[in-house]
């Protein structure tokens, strides 16, 4: 478990950075020709997207180590990466919608891209149906884990979707040559600063709060504990 002096370290790490990305998005980063302010949405949409893929591609590896050596604490790591990956993959939906708004004069279109990132949420929304379902905490873990591995599949078809389907969605890496993508364009050299910080900062606040969350949960464990100790006396 990360030390207190640790955690607020990352944590003051983590607002500087966010001030530091603002700055950029707002102040530094050029408008977009087409889409005009409402574009500088993109820096925290495909951020959040991100930090989510990680997630959830972190609760896929603790998943396999717990198959493997049936440690809790990898359990824990999964359970923890998944809800703060859920998170961000909410915002990413809030965010194209905010941005549906004016580009597509809708807040949603039913596009490859949007239909397998709802898949994905309501993928990973139902792991925690499946361990509220479960009361034995050894299969709870154990089934928890083979679904975090067996749900990482909505995650790459999530990303890879603009690629093999037509779709009018942005791609900024998967898809970007596609002929069947439309709108898409490199990044102009004035906005890459921004992007890649604002990826950066994404990832560190990710970080941040899975060690927050895992301290957390030890902490509560530490009280059941206890309880537990003082009903037997």
């Amino acid at each position: 478990m990360a030390s207190t002096r640790t955690l607020r370290l990352m944590a003051g790490v983590s607002a500087a950075m966010v001030v530091v990305a603002l700055v950029l998005v707002f102040l530094v980063a050029p408008e977009e020709r087409t889409m005009g302010q409402v574009q500088r949405i993109f820096y925290f949409h495909v951020g959040a997207a991100w930090v989510g893929a990680l997630a959830f591609l972190v609760a896929l590896a603790t998943g396999v180590a717990y198959l493997r050596s049936g440690k809790a604490r990898y359990d824990l790591i999964s359970l923890s990466s998944i809800e703060i990956g859920l998170v961000f993959i909410t915002m990413v939906l809030i965010t194209g919608s905010i941005w549906a708004r004016p580009a597509w004069n809708t807040w949603w279109v039913w596009t490859p891209r949007l239909t397998t990132a709802t898949i994905m949420w309501l993928v990973y929304l139902a792991y925690f149906m499946l361990r509220g379902a479960v009361e034995d905490p050894d299969r709870r873990r154990r089934y928890a884990a083979v679904y975090s591995i067996v749900g990482f599949a909505s995650v790459i078809m999530t990303f890879v979707s603009t690629s093999i389907l037509a779709d009018t969605h942005p791609a900024l890496f998967f898809g970007a040559n596609s002929p069947e993508t439309k709108g898409d364009s490199p990044l102009a050299p004035g906005m890459k600063p921004a992007f890649f910080f604002s990826l950066a900062t994404f990832t560190v606040l990710y970080v941040t709060l899975l060690l927050y969350r895992l301290r957390l949960e030890n902490l509560r464990e530490q009280v059941e504990a206890l309880k537990a100790r003082l009903m037997a006396a």
